[in-house]
C-alpha cells in the first residue's frame, strides 16, 4: 500500500498546472498504485478568505464517493485574518479536514506570530496536525510577484519550539536539514513527520539514520512536483537501510500512524 501524503488541487497563478483535479489525482493514484492521498487547495494559499477554499475542496471530494473513500483533506487556515477560530472550528467539525496547512510567506506573518501559536494549540487540541512546506515552488524561475524566501529545516523550530506537543507535518524538503545538536535531539523527540518529495530528500537512508525511520513517508508535492520522485526515493532505498518493514513504513505505515488512519 501507498499513501501520498502531500498533494494538490486548484490554482497555481503563476504558472500552468495540469492534473490538478481530483479526478486527474485520482487517476494518477491508479495509475501509480496509490491507495489515498492528503490533498490541500492552492486557493487556499491565495485567497483572502481561506475558507472559501476549503469548501471547495469539500464540495469537490464529496462530489464523487471515489473522491471520498480516497482523499483526506487537509484545510487551509490564515490565523491573522479575522475569522479564523471559526474557520478551524468549521475545518474539523464540519468539513471533516483531517489537518490544517499554513502558509506563513504568503499570509504574511512569522511563525512565532502569537496567532499562529494559538492555532497550532487549538489544533493539537482537536487532534489536527499542522503542515509546514519549506518550498511551494523553486524561486529562481518564478514570476516576481510570488515569493523568494524560502525555508530551511531550522526555520520552523520556532513554532515547534513554543508547541512541543503539536503533530507537525514538513513537507518538500528542499533546503539544508541541518540542526545544531540540542535542535535535532528536540527534532527527534517531537511528534513529526517529513515527506519525500523534497529536492534535499537526496540520500533518504542517511536521513532515515539521523531522525529516525518513523518520521519519513511517501510524499509527491503534485502537481507542482512529478509523481514519480518522491517514490524512487524509497525503491532505491538499499537493504542495508531499510528492511521490508521500513519500507512498508514508509510507503504507508508511517503516515496512517501519524493520523490514526
Amino acid at each position: 500500500m501507498w499513501i501520498d501524503s502531500n498533494t494538490y488541487v486548484g490554482h497555481w497563478p503563476f504558472r500552468q498546472v495540469k492534473n490538478n483535479s481530483c479526478k486527474a489525482l485520482l487517476a494518477r493514484m491508479d495509475e501509480f498504485g496509490v491507495e489515498a492521498s492528503l490533498v490541500t487547495n492552492f486557493n487556499g494559499i491565495f485567497y483572502k478568505d481561506t475558507q472559501a477554499a476549503n469548501r471547495e475542496l469539500y464540495d469537490e471530494i464529496n462530489s464523487n464517493s471515489k473522491f471520498k473513500n480516497r482523499l483526506l483533506p487537509f484545510g487551509v487556515i490564515n490565523p491573522v485574518y479575522s475569522g479564523w477560530k471559526e474557520d478551524l472550528k468549521i475545518c474539523s467539525s464540519n468539513l471533516g479536514m483531517k489537518g490544517i496547512r499554513i502558509f506563513p510567506k504568503y499570509h504574511r506573518y512569522e511563525l512565532d506570530n502569537p496567532n499562529c501559536i494559538e492555532l497550532v494549540k487549538r489544533a493539537r487540541d482537536m487532534g489536527l496536525p499542522i503542515g509546514l512546506t519549506l518550498r511551494m515552488v523553486d524561486s529562481r524561475p518564478s514570476s516576481w510577484l510570488d515569493i523568494s524566501h524560502e525555508w530551511t529545516l531550522s526555520d520552523t523550530l520556532p513554532i515547534i519550539k513554543a508547541v512541543p506537543d503539536a503533530q507537525f507535518m514538513i513537507l518538500n524538503i528542499a533546503n539544508s536539514t541541518q540542526l545544531a545538536e540540542d535542535d535535532l535531539s528536540m527534532f527527534k523527540k517531537s511528534n513529526i513527520f517529513m515527506d519525500t518529495s523534497g529536492r534535499n530528500i537526496i540520500d533518504l537512508g542517511a536521513l532515515l539514520t539521523s531522525f529516525g525511520k518513523d518520521k519519513f513517508g511517501f510524499g509527491t508535492h503534485s502537481p507542482l512536483l512529478d509523481y514519480r520522485t518522491g517514490a524512487l526515493r524509497i525503491a532505491s532505498l538499499r537493504d542495508d537501510e531499510a528492511d521490508p518493514t521500513t519500507r512498508e513504513d514508509l510507503q504507508a505505515g508511517n503516515i496512517k500512524r501519524f493520523l490514526n488512519l
